[in-house]
């Protein structure tokens, strides 16, 4: 997803979409031959990936991927970081100190973090994917 509304409008909303992302999207997909595209406007990326147009959107704000992912489904949100020699994932919301020791919380983010982690960790193991 782009940074700025409607991914810059060219930049009359902003110009980190032309001077940076444009940029950094094209040196992905012709030196490292990576199958992606955008910048996308922020406010419509996620549905057309919810409609299986993507394999995955890369947000440039915490908040431009959390909306639209804690919206569909908050309990099932997981927090992928890229670009780290390790495999690293954290459940999709906050802290929630207000719920310690309330035996109200769900540890469902938690345990759907850990099983992407897994599932990532025997994908690269098998070779699919890697890190870094």
């Amino acid at each position: 997803g782009g940074l700025n509304p409607h991914a810059g409008e060219n930049g009359l909303f902003g110009e980190e979409e032309l001077r940076h992302i444009c940029p950094a999207v094209e040196e992905a997909r012709k030196k490292e031959g990576i199958d992606v595209g955008g910048p996308f406007p922020p406010d419509t990326v996620f549905m057309r990936a919810f409609d299986g147009e993507f394999d995955g959107v890369v947000s440039m704000l915490h908040d431009h991927g959390f909306v639209a992912l804690k919206s569909r489904n908050f309990h099932r949100c997981v927090n992928i970081t890229v670009g780290l020699p390790i495999i690293r994932t954290s459940v999709g919301h906050g802290t929630a100190y207000d719920l310690a020791a309330t035996g109200t919380a769900s540890a469902e983010s938690l345990l759907e973090a850990m099983r992407t982690a897994c599932t990532m960790a025997q994908r690269k193991r098998a070779g699919v994917i890697g890190t870094q």
